[in-house]
């Protein structure tokens, strides 16, 4: 039943979680891969499609809605300012890496649009960056499986308790940035309430009393 579900769907689901933020997902198919129900070359090439596909995306939105972007959530707009001071002294090395920074995938392309830097350049580099993130992660999920074999035996029988740890450790990185976001947001607004209560309290001063 699973080898069919993944037959069907798994490289589908693969590209989707690649497009976007897809760490978790693309570990999960390299340990899958491992197990013989997926094809470790194809999950390396679906996910550098995934992964190269999604950033060239955010990176067009970055170049021209940059500052929208990232002004919709408090921690973006807070990430954004700082991946650009980092962009403008080292932009290949960063157009290169940023896949590797955990939460910076969405983020770091639509900064690097922000920057200006040149689109000819980015689908060069993008490219070269993907292709070694896919490669890397997949293989390195691929021998995770091989060392799980090699200290327990046969992983089939621990398979989907493997699975389940897989997925539930990316359930929680999620949950754990949907709350680290709401915190900042909340703390972001106070700050914003604090400053026109003394710009209005200033206001007030200023003002002659009759």
């Amino acid at each position: 039943m699973l080898q069919q579900f993944l037959h069907d769907f798994g490289y589908f689901a693969l590209f989707l979680g690649t497009f976007f933020e897809g760490e978790t997902i693309l570990v999960l198919a390299g340990f899958l891969a491992f197990r013989g129900y997926m094809d470790i070359n194809l999950v390396v090439v679906v996910a550098f499609f995934g992964s190269y596909a999604g950033d060239q995306l955010w990176y067009f939105l970055g170049r021209k809605h940059g500052r929208k972007l990232l002004a919709r959530k408090p921690r973006w707009q807070m990430m954004g300012d700082r991946a650009l001071e980092h962009i403008r002294r080292h932009p290949d090395i960063w157009v290169l890496s940023f896949r590797f920074v955990y939460g910076l995938r969405t983020v770091m392309p639509v900064a690097i649009g922000l920057s200006g830097y040149p689109p000819g350049r980015y689908l060069l580099l993008n490219g070269i960056g993907a292709a070694i993130w896919a490669s890397a992660l997949a293989a390195a999920a691929y021998h995770f499986g091989a060392v799980l074999e090699g200290m327990l035996g046969s992983v089939k029988k621990y398979e989907l308790w493997v699975l389940g740890a897989l997925l539930v450790l990316g359930f929680v990185l999620w949950l754990r940035r949907r709350f680290k976001n709401a915190r900042l947001a909340k703390q972001i607004y106070a700050d914003e309430q604090a400053l026109k209560a003394e710009q209005a309290k200033a206001a007030e001063v200023k003002t002659p009393t009759e």
